[in-house]
């Protein structure tokens, strides 16, 4: 927790296939069965028109033009449910966040420095949650899924992907997120799921928490 925030802010991320979705629905069970209120979001964020335009049109926009749209989007995110769950308190978790920027941008051609600079306002969180797994075991279940976005349609997206996730948790911990990495290759979502619920702090929080760093762990 930093700043004026009384709330604690979660992200979580991972490359396309790692089992994320399974996993956030895993984590609402194992949360809800031990009493945690939690906010959910999800970027780009659902039912917002700036959120809901670049779901829809993102497909048709590349590098630059789509980097500043999903910066767009993140910021009005900021603005209308962000800052206001962390202001109230409450414990917030988002499917995607700075993470995911830092390594589809990067997929696109988008450089590091431009993404830092163009996201520079956007507070990050508490603890950024890195979901991995082995590219063969990613590729398997991208097989399984099907593919249904163009990053999918690379078959060497898996491997890199796995590598700039990596380098995104390093770059958020030197930014000042403590960063959970668990690798998903040989344990089922449920135990993905109690791990970052550990992770997370006791509620109420303190009223005055010093921020600190972590170095990422393998777990």
């Amino acid at each position: 927790m930093t700043g004026r925030r009384r709330g604690y802010f979660v992200s979580i991320d991972g490359p396309s296939g790692v089992g994320k979705s399974t996993t956030i629905r895993e984590l609402r069970t194992v949360l809800a069965a031990r009493g945690v209120p939690a906010q959910w979001t999800v970027e780009p964020p659902r039912g917002d028109f700036l959120g809901d335009f670049t779901r829809t049109h993102g497909g048709q926009l590349h590098g630059l033009a789509l980097a500043c749209l999903v910066a767009a989007a993140r910021y009005r995110h900021i603005e209308t449910t962000i800052d206001p769950a962390l202001d109230s308190g409450g414990l917030l978790i988002s499917d995607r966040y700075m993470a995911s920027t830092l390594v589809l941008q990067r997929l696109d051609g988008v450089p590091m420095d431009f993404l830092l600079l163009l996201n520079d306002y956007a507070p990050q969180p508490d603890t950024a949650v890195v979901l991995t797994a082995s590219p063969g075991a990613i590729a398997d279940r991208i097989a399984e899924a099907g593919v249904t976005h163009r990053f999918r349609a690379d078959p060497t997206a898996p491997t890199r992907e796995v590598e700039l996730y990596r380098d995104a948790a390093t770059v958020l911990e030197d930014l000042g997120a403590k960063v959970l990495v668990i690798d998903s290759t040989e344990i089922p979502p449920s135990e993905v799921a109690r791990r970052i619920a550990d992770a997370i702090p006791a509620f109420p929080l303190p009223s005055e928490t010093s921020s600190t760093t972590a170095t990422p762990q393998e777990t």
